[in-house]
């Protein structure tokens, strides 16, 4: 098709194809169907041509839609002699993603790594334009392979433009890519390309034409060839799209019955094959069918032969062949399919599949079979398809709604709530049993963390998990761990938290079974705080644990107070969940470390940590884990003093966590305001925020995590004059200390101790708190030198107070906490003794993930490591580090080894 009226679209794109090397860029072009999508990638691909990059392409097929990386083998076919190159684990993943070897599943953002590196190897000899033509028709797994490399372009010369259909909703946010939208010809283009393709037309004719096609070039093009259609009185009143469709049906009506029925075939068939199409369609009509038998459809312009593939000039003429097929001709055309696939057996029972025209159990278990067969390819969605059809095919009520259920469960994992509820809705229309109903029920919880599904949370969960223990005891933990996990996101209250509890007490799981101590951790991080601590520290799991179970242990001795053993299972977690690629449990154990991180004061770990967490979050679709790590950002800033930074962050994740009522959303957004505030010396503002946070009518009440900000309330309280307010709190706080040996509220409570005590006793009581171990917890010990050396000022002790605020000022300046040290350094002016300015470091000069490059580096990685870690390609990597060796003033890895061990 001739491209008319698409000047600034090719002007962007001719910008960003010439943009200097180690600059990517994503473009998603968007229109209505032959709107000239196709054309414009075309004349792209030409312009990249001349400017000498490597031109890869690919499009999404409808029938190949539930065939797993279907669009990516396509991709890949011209670069099969680098792939031989990959490293050996990127290597395996490609091949067992892509049916050539046999091996574990891979995780599809193992596969986007290894794809990610091959472009970018690609792209070092000569720059690469990936172009994605009807990206709506991708396979699942394709398309979230293509949004990974699409976000990690950025600095590679690689150019990805895809083109989709008006109403697409790319799996990529507004600031990830450039969207393009194709608007309709004007009435003097649409004039002009009518003037060219029917010259001989009656002004009349010429009128229709144009108000019919309303300047879509394909519409005008085709109508053009069927102007007794177009002539039809009710063709005006069709949509567009189906004008179009009833054009191309009409030409084909034009066409010998054995063409027609080729065309059928080829319609229905997901391989563009000509032998294997031929061969269908001798067993579809009873007839020869060849070249000739097809010459007439390509002389009408509807296919098209390229080697020996034959192509649809437009996937609207497919669209109208699947249209007008009648049921009966429908299946007898899947039925020759089938007969000619025999060795393709998962592509044969598809058909067969769809040939049926009632239940028949041996095809719905050969789906059922072809279904956990593409799900360990990792063609999750493939799988949920399979299923689905296996549940109508399903002889068996009972099979009928374990497989609707099990595609459901699959569906929860693509993060796809209208399919779950679809399919949940169709198990419904049959009997179920006590344990389907309790499993319809929890999988409706799924999603954002269950927070908007279950109406009365944590109590309907239990008691579905206690219904079903003696008959299924792992689906009753598994609904049980969502309970628990309500009581971290919402507040049931102390009895719905004691329910938690004792059914899983009940369930009489070993004492060091992580998903007992998780879920006490959850339910009752207080009351079962000194059990999980315990026990925790002993548990020794299989060789070969996925990380799901240090995931689950990282955060719940996060939430009993033990950061250090928090950090150490998230550590452990991460190695097994990055080789494996799975994103959306990674998010998670990082966000452990990141929160546990920004507690004990490692605030270059925690900046590190918070950003790649919030980024994998986002990217996983995991919208209340984005909210927290956002919140987490904020606090991060706060105590870093950037408190624009922190009020903007803490707003963004406020946005998403107060219509859901989540709990240690807002209390994290609460600290980040109240440190803020605390930090540029509002104190009567930071009381306020940080006294929310021990109110339990207050939505920011959080019962674990408000156990690690009673310290800075009362360093507020004593600044503003509201220290008897807080009295009640600390009381409070001291009979729950009593219960738990969590770490961090015995160190916050010795500090509070010597901050509220009467003159006579705070002394003994500063040197209890400094005398404690605190070598875990730097910030606390930092604080409790600056409040000591605050205190002894305030008494005319000035020679005595410099010790102190010297200490302070310094722990201060090594840990990132900007305000503090400015604080310790205006104490230290009034106590008569002036003090150098802080020198800017890593975490002042650099990104959050520049930052975390630069520790992977000095910790020895080499840059493919460091890219194997970071989900990025090698490439990437050295270029962040050739950025990053100037900022710092270094020159080697040694000397960036020397930067880094400064900041601990």
């Amino acid at each position: 098709m001739e491209l008319i009226g698409r000047d600034d679209q090719l002007a962007l794109l001719r910008r960003l194809l010439a943009e200097p090397r180690g600059h990517g860029s994503t473009v998603l072009v968007r229109g209505a169907p032959g709107i000239g999508k196709t054309a414009l990638l075309a004349e792209t691909a030409a312009l990249a041509e001349q400017l000498g990059h490597r031109v890869l392409r690919t499009s999404g097929a409808e029938a190949e839609s539930d065939i797993p990386y279907a669009g990516l083998q396509l991709v890949l076919r011209p670069l099969a002699a680098e792939a031989a190159q990959l490293a050996v684990p990127h290597r395996q993943a490609l091949d067992t993603a892509l049916g050539h070897a046999e091996a574990g599943v891979p995780d599809v953002f193992l596969v986007g790594l290894a794809v990610l590196n091959l472009l970018a190897d690609a792209a070092a000899v000569a720059p690469v334009l990936l172009l994605v033509d009807d990206v709506q028709w991708l396979d699942d797994a394709t398309a979230s392979v293509l949004a990974f490399v699409a976000r990690r372009v950025g600095t590679e010369p690689v150019v990805v433009v895809g083109a989709a259909r008006e109403g697409y909703r790319s799996r990529l946010n507004s600031d990830e890519l450039t969207s393009v939208t194709l608007g309709p010809l004007t009435d003097g283009q649409a004039a002009e390309l009518l003037a060219d393709r029917a010259p001989d037309l009656r002004p009349t004719a010429h009128r229709r034409l144009l108000a019919a096609a309303a300047g879509n070039p394909l519409a005008l093009t085709e109508l053009s060839r069927t102007l007794g259609a177009s002539a039809d009185p009710h063709m005006s009143r069709l949509p567009l799209t189906e004008r179009l469709e009833r054009a191309f049906t009409d030409r084909l009506e034009t066409l010998p019955d054995i063409t027609r029925g080729l065309l059928r075939i080829a319609a229905l068939d997901d391989s563009s094959s000509l032998p294997e199409i031929y061969r269908a369609t001798r067993l579809f009509t009873g007839a020869t069918a060849g070249p000739a038998e097809l010459d007439p459809a390509v002389r009408a312009q509807l296919v098209e032969v390229v080697g020996g593939d034959l192509r649809f000039g437009h996937p609207l003429m497919r669209s109208a062949i699947h249209q007008t097929m009648p049921t009966g001709v429908r299946h007898a055309a899947h039925a020759a399919l089938a007969a000619v696939l025999w060795e393709h057996p998962d592509r044969q029972l598809r058909h067969r599949a769809a040939a049926a025209d009632a239940p028949e159990e041996t095809v719905a278990a050969a789906l059922e079979d072809a279904a956990h067969r593409a799900a360990r390819r990792g063609g999750i969605a493939a799988a949920v398809t399979a299923l689905e059809q296996a549940a109508a095919l399903s002889e068996d009520t009972d099979r009928r709604a374990e497989r609707l259920l099990r595609a459901a469960d699959f569906a929860v994992e693509l993060g796809r709530p209208e399919t779950v509820t679809r399919l949940l809705d169709q198990a419904l229309t049959g009997p179920l049993s006590r344990r389907q109903h309790a499993t319809v029920v929890w999988l409706r919880g799924s999603f954002d963390e269950g927070l908007h599904s279950h109406s009365s949370g944590a109590n309907s969960l239990t008691a579905l998990a206690e219904e079903l223990a003696a008959e299924d005891r792992a689906l009753a933990l598994r609904i049980l761990w969502s309970a628990a996990q309500l009581c971290f996101w919402s507040d049931p209250g102390p009895r719905g938290r004691s329910t938690v509890l004792r059914a899983v007490e009940r369930m009489e799981l070993d004492e060091l079974d992580p998903w007992r101590l998780a879920i006490c951790a959850y339910a009752a991080p207080v009351d079962r705080g000194t059990f999980v601590l315990e026990r925790a520290r002993h548990v020794a799991l299989q060789e070969g644990d996925d990380g799901r179970a240090y995931r689950m242990l990282s955060t719940a001795a996060l939430l009993v107070g033990g950061f250090d053993l928090a950090r150490a299972f998230s550590a452990a977690g991460g190695a097994p969940l990055r080789a494996q690629g799975r994103l959306g449990l990674l998010a998670r154990t990082v966000g452990a470390d990141a929160w546990s991180a920004l507690v004990v004061g490692d605030l270059g770990a925690a900046i590190a940590a918070t950003e790649e967490s919030r980024r994998l979050a986002r990217e996983t679709s995991q919208t209340m884990m984005y909210a927290l790590m956002t919140a987490t950002a904020a606090k991060l800033a706060a105590l870093r003093g950037e408190v624009d930074t922190a009020l903007a962050l803490a707003e963004e994740a406020e946005e998403i966590g107060l219509p859901a009522g989540a709990r240690p959303v807002l209390a994290t957004a609460s600290m980040a305001r109240g440190l803020a505030a605390l930090g540029a010396g509002r104190y009567e503002e930071a009381f306020g925020q940080l006294r929310r946070l021990h109110d339990p009518a207050d939505p920011a009440f959080q019962v674990a995590l408000r156990l690690t900000a009673v310290g800075d309330l009362v360093d507020a309280a004593t600044h503003c004059g509201r220290l008897a307010a807080v009295l009640p709190v600390v009381t409070e706080l001291e009979e729950v200390a009593t219960v738990t040996s969590a770490p961090v509220l015995h160190a916050e409570l010795r500090l509070v101790r010597a901050l509220l005590a009467a003159d006579e006793d705070a002394d003994p009581l500063f040197a209890d708190a400094l005398n404690a171990d605190l070598g875990a917890w730097p910030l606390i010990r930092a604080r409790t030198h600056l409040a000591y050396g605050e205190w002894l000022r305030r008494r005319r002790r000035s020679v005595e107070s410099r010790d102190h605020l010297r200490a302070a000022r310094d722990m201060f300046d090594a840990l990132g906490a900007i305000p503090w040290g400015e604080r310790a350094r205006r104490e230290l002016r009034a106590a008569g003794e002036t003090s150098r300015r802080r020198a800017p470091d890593a975490r002042d000069q650099l990104t959050a993930h520049e930052l975390q490059i630069v520790r992977l580096a000095a910790e020895g990685l080499t840059n493919r490591e460091i890219g194997q870690r970071l989900y990025l390609s090698h490439r990437t990597v050295s270029s962040h580090l050739h950025r990053i060796f100037p900022k710092l003033g270094v020159a080697s890895r040694t000397e960036l080894r020397t930067v880094v061990s400064a900041l601990r």
